[in-house]
């Protein structure tokens, strides 16, 4: 004997009520890049000392905006000894032109000794395959000068909080810089290594190791290896 499990009324079809209630409409709703936001992070504020010679290194970026388009301020430079040895501020306006990549262009203002230069910017940054973060910016100056400037870094999570992040940066000139006493070409490399634990996700303290080999505008090299500590945060 079999028993049949067949429905004894046909189930009835959906009316527009049963849609409605089903998929109500969003009480807000808003169109990617519209909403205003704003970041600021300070990726490097570190010490050292190195032959009995204090040092500080900053490099931190800021933003406001959307998903597409945003108002970039960048800033990094060094003090030695008590003196602001190197620094720059550039202002930009980004535009998202891919998945995870803006076109900036702006302007960049040297502070530090020597000439208060100032260059037209324009150049990429985001995030390519493998996450590795990366921006490349080019400038021209007054009387034809131009440079460049080329960094990135990665990322390794050994733990949840505890990351270990690689990084390299370069700087290139296209003439000698005396006043800076820069050579013309590839003027600085410096390669780093750095530690960090977060303590909570906006504020981590870092130690580290950098390398740097500048080229001196009269075409000798130096290279200096140094152990870093500081911190990173994020607002």
């Amino acid at each position: 004997m079999t028993s049949s499990t067949a429905p004894t009324a046909p189930v009835p079809a959906p009316t527009d009520a049963d849609r409605a209630a089903a998929f109500p409409a969003l009480a807000t709703e808003h169109a990617h890049g519209d909403r205003m936001i704003a970041m600021l992070t300070v990726d490097r504020l570190e010490a050292w000392s190195h032959d009995g010679e204090p040092g500080q290194h900053w490099a931190l970026q800021g933003w406001a905006g959307g998903d597409l388009q945003r108002v970039w301020l960048r800033s990094e430079g060094e003090r030695e000894d008590g003196r602001l040895a190197s620094g720059d501020i550039e202002a930009l306006y980004g535009r998202s032109v891919a998945a995870w990549w803006d076109m900036v262009v702006g302007v960049r203002h040297d502070i530090g000794p020597g000439p208060r230069r100032d260059w037209a910017a324009l150049g990429v940054q985001g995030v390519s395959p493998y996450k590795f973060e990366v921006e490349a910016t080019a400038y021209l100056g007054e009387n034809g000068r131009s440079a460049a400037r080329f960094g990135a870094e990665y990322d390794v999570l050994l733990t949840n909080r505890l990351i270990l992040q690689p990084s390299i940066e370069a700087e290139l000139r296209d003439r000698r810089d005396t006043s800076a006493d820069l050579a013309a070409g590839v003027s600085t490399v410096e390669a780093g290594l750095r530690l960090r634990y977060e303590i909570v996700r906006r504020f981590a303290p870092y130690v580290g190791v950098v390398h740097e080999r500048r080229t001196h505008a009269d075409g000798a090299d130096s290279r200096e290896t140094r152990v870093v500590g500081g911190i990173r945060l994020w607002f």
